[in-house]
């Protein structure tokens, strides 16, 4: 089935017959007289706060846990009750008020972050790991809250949180390293520092984002059938024809930060069609085998490959200090997080100028940097510190363009039926990818040490818990 490429939320590639500089810049300017200015403000802050504890924590993973736990085991309780709250809580949340969700999201945050901080290296870890799954819960709640948020306001606001939690992992990684590298800071004052941060959310919310569309709903009984659908489908296409009328069809829009009117149509409603209601389980399932093998499994390939090297591999890819920038061995690890993260943060911003159809290729790629960052942490032959930054950072631009690119694929060739299914059934990749990871690497980092310390280098067992 032919589409346009406004349809599938992409902008066509620079020098493509559909594309020129005017229309990109046409574009541009009628996704920015259409915004809210609060609002983008509002989501882009809660993108970015309630992602960014969950990337500092894994920064500062070497610091929480020393050499004698994997830190495999806090990608696992920095990951794993996340995934279990989006499983659980859409049964029950929308009994909360979104306030009362703000607080008990900044409560869980904090207390979280405080906890682990607080708690001395002396200590028992599990201590520790019980403020990374405080944490953990907090984010996977927001994500869902937050999410459901967007639909009082628009398919901006989704732009804006996309854009907020892809800078997370980028600030994220660079504050940690800023805090205790470049500045100075213990460990402890470094997360003292980051409890604190969640309070944005509350600033964002109560005194940043308008409150009038919730005031709104508020007036509604819950779940209440909509009194008039075709009121309500003039105003989802007044809504379209205002931001995109302008712009012919053949222009995309601006990537999967900006749906194009098809996609931002989907999200301005949330009420399932009558065929969506009658869509059997059956039938969801049949769909989501024929997803598996053309985006699910690169997906989760390339998943558990960059975080067994996060995790599993990173932490034992270790140099003399004298031929390093570094002066003791805690170092590497998270400065190699920040080089992942800013390969990450280029390559998920890049989809709107470079597109990756073959997905299967880049995947595979990341399994390469896996087995030769594992053969070096074991023969020792790669001559540099400087070549494993580069080759770090390549790992962040694989990641970031297979993630990018599985969704920007499903956008333009999965039918505008089955699309949110699809784009939602193909998520648990990358979840289910990072938990495998998490095991993976507990076993491989303890092996990876164990091997250099009976072939002579005993520097990754020079780590101590901060």
């Amino acid at each position: 089935m032919n589409r346009s490429p406004s349809s599938s939320g992409l902008l066509p590639l620079p020098g493509a017959p559909s594309s020129s500089w005017a229309l990109y810049r046409a574009r541009l300017s009628s996704l920015l007289q259409s915004v809210d200015t609060a609002v983008f403000i509002a989501f882009w802050l809660f993108g970015l706060i309630n992602n960014v504890l969950y990337v500092i924590i894994l920064s500062a993973a070497q610091d929480l846990v020393g050499n004698g736990i994997p830190k495999g085991v806090v990608l696992l309780a920095d990951v794993m009750p996340s995934f279990l709250t989006k499983l659980v809580a859409p049964y029950f949340i929308h009994r909360i008020p979104y306030a009362t969700r703000i607080f008990i999201f900044v409560a869980l945050s904090s207390a979280g972050m405080l906890l682990i901080a607080f708690t001395p290296p002396s200590r028992s870890v599990a201590v520790k790991l019980m403020g990374v799954v405080l944490s953990s819960i907090s984010s996977g709640g927001g994500e869902l809250s937050f999410l459901g948020l967007t639909h009082y306001y628009g398919h901006m606001s989704l732009a804006a949180w996309g854009s907020g939690t892809g800078g997370a992992g980028l600030i994220g990684s660079l504050l940690y390293v800023m805090l205790t590298d470049w500045i100075g800071l213990s460990v402890k004052t470094s997360l003292l520092a980051s409890a604190f941060l969640p309070i944005i959310m509350l600033v964002s919310f109560f005194l940043i984002l308008p409150r009038g569309p919730l005031r709104a709903s508020a007036r509604k009984t819950t779940y209440e059938p909509i009194a008039n659908r075709d009121s309500f489908q003039e105003e989802r296409e007044g809504a379209e024809n205002n931001n995109f009328d302008d712009i012919p069809t053949s222009t995309a829009s601006s990537s999967l930060l900006a749906p194009g009117p098809a996609v931002a149509a989907t999200a301005y409603s949330s009420h399932p069609t009558e065929d969506a209601r009658k869509d059997s389980l059956a039938a969801k399932i049949r769909r989501s085998k024929s997803l598996f093998f053309p985006y699910m499994l690169p997906l989760l390939l390339v998943y558990i490959a960059e975080y067994t090297i996060n995790q599993g591999v990173s932490p034992t890819l270790l140099f003399p200090l004298d031929s390093s920038p570094f002066t003791e061995f805690r170092s590497f690890y998270p400065f190699y997080g920040f080089l992942y993260q800013v390969g990450v943060f280029i390559s998920r911003s890049s989809i709107a100028f470079i597109r990756i159809h073959h997905l299967y290729l880049p995947s595979l790629l990341q399994v390469a940097n896996l087995v030769l960052l594992t053969l070096h942490a074991l023969l020792n032959f790669i001559p540099s510190v400087y070549i494993v930054f580069v080759i770090i950072f390549w790992e962040g631009l694989l990641g970031g363009c297979v993630y990018v690119n599985t969704f920007a694929e499903i956008m333009e060739h999965v039918p505008a039926e089955d699309r949110e299914f699809s784009l939602g059934a193909t998520s648990v990749s990358d979840s289910g990818g990072i938990c495998v990871a998490s095991f993976l690497s507990m076993a491989m980092e303890i092996w990876l040490c164990n091997w250099q310390v009976d072939h002579g280098r005993d520097w990754c067992r020079r780590i101590k818990a901060g």
